[in-house]
Order: structure tokens, then sequence, then C-alpha cells
């Protein structure tokens, strides 16, 4: 069995900015303040763990931040569901909707999430694109604060699902950032990485990743590399 972890933002789908807002707005209303939300670079990190660099850079300590961590949640994803609304603004990258579904149907796979998204976070995030149904499990940011504990999360998920263990190099992690190849990397996992984030081709191949791509549009070329260990660059 192979496990296709995907990433969300930057990787499945673009939000415009949706959640940056909806998370600025209920860091003010749960902390009373923002942090340096603009030079902070939140990019690859999980939510929780962008809540605690922001809070900690205004003068918070630990214990303050996780005591109001449930109530920032809940503010966020209010505000989140405000932001998404019908889901005009959510757009998915190319290829992906073609991929994950051809990935879903392929013998002895399972796709699922790896993202720092808090679950019901991703859950709103990937709902307008008809998408949320492929992924039959998910490791996500409400699970660990820390990235490269995620794989070994979706793992034990899977096994339990297909009830057969799954080696790391049958696990491949597809993201946008330095940070999905590092959570590979650090579990022996497959790295998948695709400039359509904000990092270019150039800056993820200095991160070595298994396989890179511009974009996921070239579907077949695609499923045949990871299934197939075609060609990786």
């Amino acid at each position: 069995m192979r496990l296709f972890l995907f990433d969300v933002d930057g990787t499945l789908v673009a939000t415009r900015g949706a959640g940056r807002r909806a998370m600025i707005r209920a860091l003010l209303a749960v902390y009373g303040v923002t942090g340096p939300t603009e030079t902070y670079d939140s990019r690859g990190k999980t939510d929780p763990r962008i809540v605690s660099d922001l809070m900690g850079a205004a003068g918070l300590g630990p214990t303050e931040i996780a005591a109001r961590l449930p109530a920032f949640y809940d503010r966020y994803i209010e505000e989140l569901r405000a932001e998404i609304g019908d889901g005009g603004q959510v757009a998915l990258m190319p290829g992906v909707g073609e991929l994950v579904g051809r990935l879903s149907q392929h013998h002895r796979t399972v796709v699922g999430l790896l993202t720092g998204n808090i679950e019901s976070a991703a859950r709103i995030k990937l709902a307008p694109t008809g998408l949320w149904p492929y992924f039959r499990l998910g490791a996500y940011g409400s699970d660990d604060p820390d990235r490269s504990r995620l794989p070994a999360v979706a793992v034990r998920r899977a096994q339990a699902l297909g009830g057969q263990p799954i080696p790391p190099e049958h696990v491949l992690v597809i993201g946008d950032t330095p940070l999905d190849i590092g959570c590979a990397r650090a579990f022996g996992a497959v790295a998948v990485a695709v400039a359509t984030g904000q990092y270019s081709l150039e800056e993820l191949a200095a991160c070595a990743p298994d396989f890179l791509f511009p974009d996921l549009s070239d579907v077949p070329r695609v499923v045949a590399a990871l299934l197939d260990g075609g060609p990786r660059r």
C-alpha cells in the first residue's frame, strides 16, 4: 500500500489570503494583539506554531497562549467561514482535482492530508472544491504543532484503516514548501515538491526533494512518476 499525503494551502488550493485575514481578526479578538503578522513567515508552519510564535513575539507567555488557544480556534473557524463564504475565492491548483481522483481510484493506494491547518480549517478550505471526500484520513496542525511529527500520525491512521503496516518509503508527502520536504525527510518518506505556492522551483530544488514539479497539471506524467518511479524532475 502507498500513502499519498497532500498539503492544503499552496498545494491543493489558493484561498487568496482568507486564512491570514481570519487568523489576524481571531488573534485580536482573543489575545488582544496580533503580533508581527506583517513580517512573520508562516509558510509551511502549523496553526498552533504560528499562534505560539506570534503571541510569544507580542510578549505573552506559553501558559497564557495555551490557555486561550481553544477560544482562538473557535473564533478563527468562525472568521474563516465568513471569509470563505460560498467558496468563490477558493481556487484549485492546476491538475489537483484530476490527480487526487485518479490516485484515489488506484489499487492499493490511500490518499490523505498532511497540513498545518487544524482539521476544521482544512475542511472549510476544501469543502467548496468537492475534494474533501477523497481524503480518507489526515494529520493536522491540531494533532501536533511540530510538522515533522505529522507523517507518523497519518501512518498510524492509515494502518488502522487498512490493517497492514506502511513502511516510510511507501509514504509520499506532497507539498509546496521546504518544511514539507523537511517533514518527509524526518520520517524517511518520499518528498514530492510542487512550485505552486510561494517558493520558486529553484528554491525548492535547493532542498533536494525526491520529485519536483512546477505544478501538477501534467497528470499522466505525475501519476507515472509517483506510482511507477518515472522521471523525477
